[in-house]
């Protein structure tokens, strides 16, 4: 299977990708058939070519979450973004008619927080400029 994905490329802390197409089985650092593009994270820059990338959607090939969300935060591409860490966990329907029943309490509100008299800075100079004498 064909994958669009990033292909990092830079020093460490400097981090640069490739956007390229290679089969899901090639190493991260391997060989690639393409190259589509690139990005670099620390100057918010991104160029592709979105007509090679669509071309190369249309023959099969699958995207990273990572690069899906990119192309559609940029433009490139519509569509939903990829949620791949964070995905809703199914509900589990309640087992006995005395665990339905119960209903979560609503959330009370805090009370107001009073707001504290301001400290004019002769106040402040004079409260901490005290020093308690020291007896011998």
């Amino acid at each position: 299977m064909l994958k669009i994905r990033l292909q990092r490329i830079g020093k460490r802390g400097q981090a640069y990708f490739k956007v390229v197409v290679t089969e899901h089985t090639v190493k991260p650092q391997g060989k690639y058939l393409e190259l589509l593009g690139s990005y670099d994270p620390h100057k918010n820059k991104f160029s592709a070519d979105g007509n090679k990338i669509k071309d190369w959607l249309k023959k099969g090939a699958k995207m990273s979450g990572t690069l899906n969300n990119l192309l559609i935060n940029r433009g490139v591409i519509e569509g939903d973004k990829v949620k791949i860490w964070k995905q809703k966990k199914k509900e589990v329907p309640a087992t006995t008619t005395q665990e339905a029943s119960v209903k979560p309490s609503p959330v009370k509100e805090a009370p107001p927080v009073e707001a504290k008299p301001e400290i004019t800075p002769e106040e402040q100079i004079t409260a901490t400029t005290e020093v308690p004498a020291v007896t011998p």
